[in-house]
């Protein structure tokens, strides 16, 4: 309750612009700030989505905003800072994970999650700082993956772009320094959204919930630091598992079942409506 207390002094008419906000990681994140009294925005491609999410949560700012369109982006943050005031954190949530072996897996696709997880987030953080820098204040914070600390066979391009998400992040943190703004990545194991509709995660282990991720963003935002991985456990594996023979960490992999979690394991069906929706076929 005493956290929850000081978190609240320190977030309490923050401008927080979230993008993917309509749903999951993106969602529970801006009701999580919203109900600690954030000026809170949320942009997101699925325009009739975020409508109905930001006028349910009576969001003063929210509307269709496109990652990939330099355009777009700019255009968003800069009705936020009309309507809320300058930002103060930019949380880049916006991202897809289309599966299937990269044999399989349509040119179009590849470039449909490079765009949107990588190009996005750097145009996102490019845009945040250009505002920030000149304040000598602000905070970035990049939604990247667990998988972006491992290997995970089924879903290769989506592993690389949150390699690369990790990578950027943590050069443009050395970069900023002395700058005033900050610069975080947040790092979460399987999450209970769409994201993983029809897969079953890590055996033995827990999936996260999306409130777990919109706590330990409102931890980061009230205590900025580089990195935080959630859970803690699958935190904790992915960490060790870097001071381990390689023969070592793909065989506890393919214990938890890492090798067919996201190929044969997966329930297409239930799967059908998310991947249609990631690969822009709806």
């Amino acid at each position: 309750m005493a956290d929850n207390a000081a978190h609240a002094l320190k977030i309490r008419d923050k401008v927080i612009v979230i993008t993917g906000g309509a749903r999951g990681i993106g969602l529970a994140t801006a009701t999580a700030l919203h109900n600690l009294g954030a000026k809170v925005a949320i942009g997101d491609i699925d325009e009739v989505r975020v409508k109905e999410s930001g006028a349910a949560l009576g969001l003063d700012v929210y509307g269709k905003l496109d990652v990939t369109d330099p355009h777009s982006f700019a255009e968003f943050l800069d009705e936020v800072e009309r309507q809320l005031g300058p930002i103060d954190v930019l949380i880049n949530n916006a991202g897809i994970m289309p599966l299937g072996r990269i044999i399989e897996e349509p040119d179009a696709v590849t470039r449909r999650i490079l765009d949107i997880n990588v190009y996005g987030v750097i145009l996102g953080t490019k845009l945040a700082v250009q505002r920030m820098v000149p304040r000598h204040t602000g905070h970035v914070i990049n939604v990247a993956s667990l998988a972006g600390e491992a290997n995970i066979p089924g879903a290769a391009t989506y592993c690389a772009s949150k390699h690369a998400v990790i990578g950027f992040t943590d050069t443009v943190r050395l970069e900023s320094r002395g700058t005033g703004v900050q610069f975080s990545l947040v790092n979460p194991t399987f999450v209970n959204t769409e994201l993983i509709a029809g897969t079953q995660g890590a055996k033995g282990l827990r999936n996260a919930e999306p409130s777990d991720i919109a706590d330990a963003i409102i931890e980061l935002i009230a205590r900025p630091k580089p990195r935080v991985r959630i859970t803690k456990v699958m935190g904790a594996l992915a960490v060790s598992a870097k001071f381990m023979p390689r023969s070592v960490s793909e065989g506890l992999n393919r214990l938890l079942g890492g090798d067919h979690v996201f190929t044969d394991a997966v329930d297409t069906e239930k799967r059908k409506a998310y991947e249609d929706r990631a690969r822009g076929e709806q």
